[in-house]
């Protein structure tokens, strides 16, 4: 297994990706997209199974952990793969001919880099960023992207219901937290990856965000057929509470347009416990929580087939 920080930033993630894509011929690296400022987000593959999943990280700068999480899962399991032995119980090769699991380990490079270095690597944005965070150069909580979009409010799902909300909020326009944009996928980043999810049969999202120690599975209160249980699994696995996100919370996230809008079971995993972002200390604790979601997540993703004419596309409302 590589060594992984556990708050990378961009240089530090783009040498364990090219050292992970370098030793593991089986790993297939491609692009995203960019960001605003220009970033590369990478979008990474295992697996030749019908069955797709997505595991996204980082939608949020001071969450620039979650990033560590997916890349450490893919170093251990590309690392038991290679030696032919099993971990949390999965045999790697048996899963990767029946699953393809695509990784997505920062969504917001912008919005990480603000958090770790600060407004230097803001570029010419950099005096943008000043004035939409009040003035002062302390970005250490900056959850939004380079243009202040909080991409977690970006998607098509209860997008024009937020406006209001925001207006309640008092906020107008870009900041460091919780604005949507002008309109639905406005961000170059959220663009991409709806892009991807519309292009690909995904039989399940994880979105790791950072921190409370729960799970989120809905969509205005109501879910898929079967996601109920299946979270109960994941509870289970972590020993992290299931709830349903409240106010702001609630609206324009990609769990919420993915089962909303799109039908297919997702689930959001805030992961660690503590304010944002998570100091380096609390990385090897949340680490063990997650860890066997991310490895046996797989296995409760129907395949395709499964889901033709089945309830997994209607709705429950909780």
């Amino acid at each position: 297994m590589l060594p992984i920080p556990p708050r990378p930033a961009a240089a530090e993630r783009a040498a364990v990706i090219e050292e992970l894509a370098r030793a593991y011929p089986s790993l297939s690296l491609t692009l995203l997209g960019r960001s605003i400022l220009g970033r590369e987000i990478p979008l990474l593959k295992i697996g030749e199974g019908k069955t797709h999943l997505l595991y996204v990280g980082a939608h949020h700068g001071a969450e620039g952990m979650t990033a560590a999480f997916l890349l450490s899962f893919l170093s251990e399991f590309l690392s038991a793969h290679r030696a032919g032995r099993s971990v949390e119980g999965i045999d790697p090769g048996f899963l990767l001919s029946v699953r393809t699991l695509w990784i997505v380990p920062t969504l917001n490079p912008d919005g990480v880099e603000l958090v770790e270095r600060g407004l230097s690597s803001a570029g010419f944005l950099s005096e943008r960023i000043r004035h939409m965070n009040g003035g002062s150069e302390d970005l250490s909580t900056w959850q939004a992207n380079a243009r202040g979009v909080d991409l977690n409010h970006n998607y098509d799902a209860g997008f024009r219901a937020y406006k209001g909300v925001e207006a309640s909020l008092g906020i107008v326009g870009g900041g460091p937290t919780r604005y949507s944009g002008e309109y639905p996928e406005s961000e170059p980043e959220t663009a991409a990856l709806a892009r991807f999810v519309r292009s690909v049969p995904l039989s399940m999202i994880l979105t790791l965000h950072t921190q409370g120690r729960e799970i989120y599975f809905t969509s205005g209160g109501r879910s898929l057929s079967g996601q109920a249980a299946v979270a109960a699994r994941f509870s289970a696995m972590t020993g992290y509470r299931v709830a349903a996100p409240e106010g702001a919370a609630a609206y324009g996230g990609l769990t919420d347009w993915a089962v909303g809008r799109m039908g297919i079971p997702s689930f959001t995993i805030e992961c660690g416990e503590g304010k944002n972002p998570l100091p380096e200390s609390a990385f090897a604790s949340a680490w063990r929580e997650i860890r066997p979601l991310l490895f046996r997540a797989p296995l409760y993703a129907a395949p395709p087939e499964k889901q033709k004419g089945d309830a997994g596309r209607e709705y429950r409302t909780l």
